[in-house]
């Protein structure tokens, strides 16, 4: 029999969310079992979804078993690959190369609806739960770029639970508040402009996209349960602006997850980045975690290496893909 010749695809709004239930739930043990990350609240919006019969997407059919999903998100011409997941024949108990065989046929469907959608120009996916390389070749075929990027890790086992807090003058640290949702995205707008990141998220490029990403993280839980008092920002004493900031988000009980650390261009090299890490550590130690993760663009080099001398190291490597309509089609 060919390869895949056992694999249907079929559009994922056929199904209700009880019969993606057992694919979910082995997929958020594989997220604790690598990652140590709770994706069972990300699972049951997924199910709400999935009921709604409005989440555009496929699933695999694979010896008459559903073995594997994948789905998108519109924002305006724009599509974000949400996720893709397969088990070999739908079993939760059994991960292999036919799993991947799976996930390649749903992923070229997906890549194929996409590059073929008139009103779709720019097409981005995060697939952090794959490991890089798994699937580079459907994107590299369908004429994408791909930037690697890292999953690191701080164990906090043995560290000292006071942060270290040295600010210059002029500026004062604080946790934060929800009033500062619009200038943090003025803040974020500012510091990703020519940065590699805005090359991955185009959200980065602006105060509207950036005011959405912040809603995602600490209105919609979208990474995790966001944390305000592991979050701080650092004002300008005089003006109030921001010019710095950390986000924290618990994201299982063991881990917190840094989702965003910025410092505006002209407050840089002044000990801010490593402070903010050192005070978000400190509070999701005293909260109970034993780690602290964050993401990092493989070219972001001055990052990393703060990174690694404040003691996270690289447990994990995946895949930014990004595909923009060229201006002459």
């Amino acid at each position: 029999m060919a390869p895949g010749a056992s694999i249907q695809i079929l559009d994922l709004r056929h199904f209700a969310a009880s019969a993606l239930r057992p694919l979910l739930d082995a997929e958020s043990a594989i997220w604790m079992e690598r990652l140590h990350w709770d994706y069972r609240g990300s699972s049951r919006l997924l199910l709400q979804y999935l009921d709604s019969r409005m989440l555009p997407g496929y699933a695999a059919i694979d010896h008459g078993q559903l073995a594997g999903y994948t789905f998108c998100v519109y924002e305006e011409t724009k599509a974000v690959i949400g996720d893709l997941f397969a088990l070999e024949g739908g079993d939760p108990d059994a991960r292999d190369a036919s799993a991947a065989e799976i996930e390649e046929t749903l992923l070229r469907h997906l890549l194929e609806t996409l590059l073929n959608s008139p009103q779709v120009d720019r097409i981005e996916s995060q697939l952090l739960l794959h490991p890089s390389g798994t699937h580079a070749a459907a994107f590299h075929e369908a004429g994408f770029q791909i930037f690697q990027r890292l999953f690191m890790v701080l164990s906090l086992a043995g560290q000292w639970a006071r942060p270290r807090i040295e600010i210059p003058d002029g500026l004062e640290v604080r946790t934060w508040h929800d009033e500062d949702l619009n200038p943090a995205a003025r803040l974020i707008a500012d510091a990703y402009r020519s940065h590699p990141d805005s090359l991955i998220n185009d959200q980065y490029r602006s105060m509207y996209g950036s005011l959405r990403f912040l809603h995602n993280i600490v209105r919609y839980a979208g990474c995790g349960v966001f944390s305000p008092v592991t979050s701080h920002v650092v004002v300008e004493r005089t003006s109030r602006e921001l010019v710095a900031l950390v986000l924290g988000s618990r994201v299982s009980p063991q881990s917190g997850h840094i989702t965003q650390i910025c410092v505006r261009p002209e407050y840089r090299r002044k000990g801010l980045a490593r402070m903010l890490l050192n005070l978000a550590a400190s509070q999701f130690m005293l909260g109970g975690a034993s780690e602290v993760s964050l993401t990092v663009t493989a070219a972001n080099t001055e990052a990393i290496e703060l990174y690694r001398s404040e003691g996270y190291d690289c447990m994990h490597a995946f895949d930014a893909a990004v595909w923009c309509k060229a201006e002459d089609e």
